[in-house]
């Protein structure tokens, strides 16, 4: 249970969260990955943002999407040897993947290949259709054509496409923010049925499936990806709703969900969904902490987007030196993986953003760091032997194993003499 001193926020951001952030290159280098593979053959790598002309590609409904084969530059887990020290993750994410005239998108797509990372993009649905068919979605407890961060423009849907078919070629994961972004007590997500987030979860993938229909923009290439087999994760609006998204993704064969809010330990599985909830994390020079994500950092401090400027350059250290203690307690301790949150913004002139990209250069260039996409972190917890997981999960935030890694991981049970028990009666009657 979190401590009762710690302020949890859990944020609505319900505002159009929509001028880009993203994505990252793969990973390299050793320590529970393979390497990344290169072009075969010599062969010239594809113009940016186009599909390789010698790649297989399969065009799926109206073309909007395509399967092209395995997605380029993932890194291939392996299992972790005996006493092994685990790779130090950690998932930089963005609620509302979408790119507009503050091209944020395609700003940290850079930054992520020069810093050698991947992130996952939480798109909104509602951003590859455009307002005039804004009567296409149906959302849960509200009337058709409703959305509370709106609807994009058909340059938007361009311009978001061409940015997601880039990040994906670069190894990124695209998942779903799901679409209209309703938060509170009138109809909110909370109060959505399993059912109703299967509804959510139709139309996010269909409005994927079928932007270039509703968009009007049959010219465009495609997304190169099966968005029914590429969506395996989410996080939903504001925190909210957890349980039955949970439980109808479990269904729908999601494999991660990270809605919630948790400690820096390792996690576990809940209705076969890896559970890589947001965490809480030290707000320096305060006595409590808050949410690994911008929003919250700017609701603890200033309450507003639009808080005293004279400000802003210390918020944004605050929230990076924040990120960079809670790196190091997990770096130096027990491992687990670092989960962060954001969305593409300007709050308070811009200094979370530079505050995430801050942190991205600090922490992933150092040793047996790998900055990577939920999907890579689920794909790696899959690959281990769960009771070596089952051990890492027992160390609590920032604890060191006793005795190293080495010694922690591969210590046997203890075999201490015990008292023989005395021979069960056989006439005595079952308890």
């Amino acid at each position: 249970m979190l401590a009762a001193t710690r302020r949890i926020v859990a944020g609505a951001a319900a505002t159009a969260l929509f001028t880009g952030l993203a994505g990252l290159a793969g990973c390299s280098g050793s320590g529970g990955y393979g390497s990344v593979p290169g072009p075969a053959n010599g062969a010239r790598p594809a113009k940016k943002g186009a599909l390789a002309p010698n790649s297989a590609v399969r065009l799926l409904g109206d073309g909007s999407t395509a399967f092209t084969g395995a997605q380029p530059r993932l890194l291939k887990p392996k299992r972790m040897k005996p006493g092994q020290q685990p790779p130090q993750f950690v998932v930089f994410s963005w609620d509302g993947a979408g790119e507009d005239s503050q091209r944020l998108f395609s700003h940290f797509r850079k930054v992520g290949r020069k810093y050698d990372a991947t992130m996952t993009y939480f798109l909104s649905g509602v951003y590859l259709l455009p307002r005039e068919k804004a009567t296409l979605y149906d959302p849960p407890q509200h009337s058709a054509g409703r959305s509370d961060i709106g609807f994009n423009d058909i340059q938007g849907v361009r311009d978001t496409v061409r940015q997601l078919r880039g990040a994906w070629q670069e190894g990124n994961e695209v998942g779903t923010h799901f679409n209209g972004h309703f938060c509170g007590q009138d109809g909110g997500v909370g109060n959505w049925s399993v059912a109703e987030w299967k509804s959510e979860i139709s139309q996010a993938k269909s409005f994927v499936k079928n932007w270039k229909t509703n968009a009007g923009l049959r010219a465009e290439q495609p997304l190169p990806f099966d968005y029914d087999k590429e969506l395996i994760g989410a996080r939903t609006p504001c925190l909210e709703g957890r349980t039955n998204f949970v439980r109808a993704a479990s269904e729908l064969g999601f494999r991660y969900d990270t809605s919630g809010i948790s400690d820096q330990i390792w996690p576990k599985k809940e209705l076969g969904l890896w559970d890589l909830s947001l965490q809480m994390v030290p707000v320096p020079g305060r006595a409590f902490e808050t949410i690994a994500m911008d929003y919250n950092f700017m609701v603890n401090q200033s309450g507003t987007a639009k808080g005293d400027r004279a400000l802003h350059e210390y918020w944004g250290n605050q929230m990076r030196d924040g990120l960079l203690q809670a790196f190091n307690r997990a770096y130096h301790g027990n491992r687990a993986p670092l989960i962060i949150g954001n969305h593409f913004e300007s709050w308070n002139g811009g200094t979370y953003m530079r505050a995430i990209e801050e942190t991205i250069a600090a922490v992933c260039v150092q040793r047996d760091v790998r900055c990577v996409s939920f999907r890579q972190l689920a794909d790696w917890l899959d690959a281990q032997d769960p009771r070596v997981l089952e051990k890492m999960r027992a160390l609590k935030v920032g604890e060191e194993p006793k005795g190293g890694w080495a010694s922690y991981l591969t210590a046997r049970p203890s075999t201490a003499a015990r008292a023989p028990t005395a021979m069960a009666d056989p006439t005595a009657p079952a308890a």
